[in-house]
């Protein structure tokens, strides 16, 4: 039996086995295009977003907030006043345009723990404002 193989340069070469042997390549191969189908039907390709995008992001909640008054400066300077210290430095990162797994590997934390305190913060920040 002849089985093809193709190098990464694209040459192509057969290589003659034994029956055996053969079957065990063409059956190993059917299982692998069918995994690989399988996982393309299944899985989210992290090459297909851009890195840290849109998909993973949340919606920045400062748009609109400050229209450059002394009065609106003053609320979001008094509603930032009640986050704990924490959440003002990872609120602060985040408004500087840093994405949560970025503060999380800064912070050397797990990046759930960073988003649940942004997103407490937002809430919290949003509820005094």
């Amino acid at each position: 039996m002849l089985i093809k193989y193709t190098f990464a340069t694209g040459e192509t070469t057969e290589v003659e086995v034994n029956d055996e042997i053969g079957e065990f390549i063409i059956d190993s191969r059917r299982s692998e295009d069918s995994a690989d189908r399988k996982e393309r039907r299944h899985c989210y390709s992290m090459d297909a977003a851009l890195y840290e995008g849109a998909d993973y992001g949340t919606e920045d909640f400062m748009d609109g907030l400050f229209d450059d008054t002394a009065e609106e400066n003053a609320r979001v300077r008094r509603a930032f006043s009640h986050l704990s210290d924490i959440q003002q430095r990872r609120l602060l990162l985040y408004s500087k345009g840093l994405s949560i797994r970025e503060i999380a590997r800064r912070e050397g934390k797990d990046f759930r723990t960073v988003y649940d305190s942004i997103e407490a913060a937002r809430k919290k920040f949003l509820r005094f404002f």
